[in-house]
């Protein structure tokens, strides 16, 4: 999956439990959202974050950032757009934006290490990522 691969785009219709007491997405809904779509992302290219565990390896956060243009409330359907913007020998790093329509309603940026089970960082390849073999490519569910 390399940082110029396609990006990957799924829909996400704002829920009730989402939303803060004035109806309007909770600041860090987004945050999950950010990490659907680096899920999708990784699936539709054929790798699983399952079996990347079972592996006993393992992606951490190290680095988040989110800017916040305008509100989404409960209800709206949101376009969340992911793409995998770096990869370098010990980090990933992806980029978001969430529109509503021709909005944007938030953008953001996350840097994520690859650790084994004793928090030692590993490098990156194409190989580590995923095994020896991709599965299929899924396709990816809206989440309405």
């Amino acid at each position: 999956m390399s940082a110029s691969a396609a990006g990957h785009e799924m829909t996400i219709r704002v829920r009730y439990c989402e939303t803060d007491a004035m109806g309007i997405v909770h600041h860090g809904t987004y945050i999950d959202y950010f990490e659907m779509g680096r899920t999708e992302l990784f699936r539709s290219h054929g790798g699983s974050y399952r079996e990347f565990e079972s592996r006993g390896l393992f992606f951490v956060v190290v680095s988040l950032e989110c800017k916040y243009k305008l509100p989404a409330k409960y209800d709206d359907v949101l376009t969340l757009h992911t793409r995998q913007s770096r990869m370098t020998p010990a980090k990933l790093e992806h980029e978001y934006q969430i529109t509503r329509g021709s909005d944007t309603i938030v953008t953001g940026k996350t840097v994520l290490a690859c650790i084994n089970q004793q928090g030692t960082v590993q490098r990156l390849s194409e190989e580590l990522l995923f095994g020896d073999q991709r599965s299929e490519p899924e396709a990816s569910a809206d989440v309405s």
